[in-house]
């Protein structure tokens, strides 16, 4: 088994190890000429980046300072999201070079064209064509103006011996053949542009040209990307609505609407302002009920307690609920559950409520197996009247199965963040039964958010946070 281990581990670095020669070498080799302070710098950013990365998970799970945390993890984080988008913009930069070789080599050889046509023909590859009609042909005197005296008639006879011959130019010595007195057929300058045809860097100007745009077209994307994700977890999660028929709701309870919060990750990164964010969001909502589905936190209630406080701020008509996620279990779930329940919300550890017109369960993330508290379905469901609709609360979506099992009419959960770095989105569906959104399992619906925050980079693409407020539907309305 150890074994096994150090070989997916050295296959990992290896992985990394090439991705990232292979970024630096399109980025910083490729489009310098030569060795020199350029690749020097690209290649201590990229090690840099990884070693802030590194530092950053290091420090969280091994409960570091939370100064330190705090300083490793921007940078750190970021530079993860910015290494993947940049891996993607130099790979798909691959496919864009070639074409962009083509059309420069093909714009070049129209214009040696025209440039020959021109030489050939004794005009200006830029002259009108009426200067190109009034040309002379060859063998024909030029016709004299009026201005011109006459000048008499040769005779078309030869001429004979006396005729003193004329006197010849001195031959011109040949110029030996090196390469500086040859020139080259097709040449253009850096910018893909004909620089004369004396230049013999045509082709190594060319290809660093086109280096040179597609990995600044790479960078770009890049950093736009990160930027474009980044601002939008700061920003704040949107409110999605959407309606859930339950064919065992009573009448009374049609619209009852249940506002669902997961993976919000207060951290190092997401502090706070961000949980006041949360807590703002869900209340202008005006829900019956909040359901807090876990990953709430990643750091002890020492570090993040003053974080967390804004969630006593919850208004809801039945009260606000809370599961443990995985994270929890990474961050001391005991005391976060004695700190929620303190803040005013309710635990729900393997246990149920029994609401006016359906009962509300909840169980806990199956990490806490580890430490002999993981989900227990018996004890939250196995007692009660099958006649009532039931509302299950579950941090991972892989718990639907034992939810069905047991005759739940609906599951919440959270935790793939709905991929939250495109294509992360491939990874979590291969995970999950569900990755976000409302499906259906036999008898059973799973309803899975993609969360408020985010873990690691503060960055979504592809994968919009959100808190979704759920509202059930009688069937029998």
């Amino acid at each position: 088994m150890v074994v096994v281990f150090v070989l997916a581990a050295l296959l990992v670095v290896g992985v990394l190890v090439t991705a990232n020669w292979y970024v630096w070498r399109r980025l910083f080799r490729d489009t310098t000429r030569a060795p020199g302070p350029v690749r020097r710098i690209g290649a201590a950013v990229i090690a840099g980046g990884w070693v802030l990365t590194v530092g950053a998970l290091v420090a969280e799970r091994a409960g570091a300072p939370f100064w330190l945390q705090r300083v490793l993890a921007w940078p750190g984080f970021l530079w993860l999201a910015l290494s993947l988008y940049l891996l993607l913009a130099v790979v798909a930069g691959e496919i864009v070079r070639p074409l962009l070789r083509r059309y420069l080599e093909r714009r070049a050889a129209a214009r040696q064209a025209r440039a020959t046509t021109g030489a050939e023909t004794g005009v200006e590859p830029s002259a009108s064509p009426a200067a190109a009609d009034e040309r002379i042909p060859a063998g024909t005197a030029p016709p004299q103006t009026s201005d011109a005296p006459d000048t008499p008639q040769t005779s078309d006879a030869p001429q004979t011996s006396d005729t003193p011959d004329t006197p010849k130019a001195p031959d011109t010595p040949e110029l030996p053949d090196t390469p500086s007195s040859r020139t080259t057929d097709t040449t253009e300058g850096a910018d893909g542009s004909d620089a004369g045809a004396a230049s013999p860097l045509a082709r190594p100007s060319r290809r660093l040209f086109v280096s040179r745009v597609v990995a600044g077209a790479a960078a770009a994307a890049a950093v736009g990307t990160v930027g474009h994700g980044t601002y939008g977890v700061l920003s704040g999660p949107k409110v999605k609505r959407v309606t859930v028929p339950l064919a065992r709701l009573p009448r009374a309870a049609h619209g009852f609407r249940i506002a669902v919060v997961s993976d919000i990750h207060l951290g190092p990164v997401l502090g706070r302002g961000f949980a006041q964010q949360v807590v703002d969001t869900i209340n202008s909502t005006q829900p019956d009920l909040v359901a807090v589905v876990g990953d709430l936190v990643d750091g002890s209630v020492k570090d993040l307690g003053p974080a967390a406080a804004p969630l006593s701020q919850l208004k809801a008509r039945h009260g606000a609920y809370f599961v443990t996620g995985n994270h929890e279990y990474f961050s001391g779930a005991e005391q976060w559950v004695a700190e929620v329940r303190r803040l005013g919300l309710l635990p729900l550890e393997n246990a149920r409520t029994e609401l006016p017109h359906f009962d509300l369960a909840g169980v806990n993330d199956v990490a806490g197996e580890d430490e002999g508290q993981g989900p227990d379905y018996a004890r939250a469901l196995g007692d009660r009247d099958r006649s009532r609709a039931c509302v299950l609360l579950a941090h991972q979506p892989v718990q639907i199965h034992d939810a069905v099992d047991h005759g739940v009419d609906l599951q919440l959960s959270g935790h793939t963040h709905g991929g939250q770095l495109w294509p992360g989105n491939l990874i979590a569906g291969a995970a999950n039964p569900t990755v976000a959104g409302l499906e259906r399992y036999g008898d059973t619906q799973l309803y899975v958010s993609r969360g408020a925050g985010a873990w690691g980079p503060p960055t979504r693409v592809g994968a919009p946070s959100d808190i979704t407020v759920i509202e059930l539907a009688s069937r029998k309305a």
